[in-house]
């Protein structure tokens, strides 16, 4: 019975390294989303850091990547840049790969 426990506090604890890890991820990507969007807005760079804070704050609101949209989506418009809702998902697809690739670097 020690046996089946010890497997299961072990899966228990990959568990909620993956959870962390998974949520270290995905804001290291709303930060690099929010670099992206400051820089195709024109911001300076203490304004890049207050926004890109800004972001990954908005991921908070609400489950899911929708609320990460919405603002950026709204800010951009606002500030006049030409993007649309599929730009910004591309964006964030490939800062989700980039985020994942420097924890992997980080990691060596």
């Amino acid at each position: 019975m020690a046996n089946f426990e010890d497997r299961e506090k072990a899966f228990e604890t990959k568990f909620a390294r993956d959870e962390e890890m998974q949520f270290k991820i995905t804001a290291r990507r709303n930060r690099l989303l929010g670099e992206w969007a400051a820089e195709k807005m024109g911001l300076t760079d203490e304004e890049t850091d207050a926004y890109a804070k800004a972001v990954v704050q908005a991921d908070f609101e609400e489950a899911g990547d929708e609320d990460v949209i919405r603002k950026l989506l709204g800010d951009l418009t606002s500030a006049g840049v030409d993007v649309d809702d599929a730009g910004i998902r591309t964006a964030l697809a490939d800062k989700l790969v980039e985020a994942r690739r420097q924890f992997i670097e980080e990691a060596e």
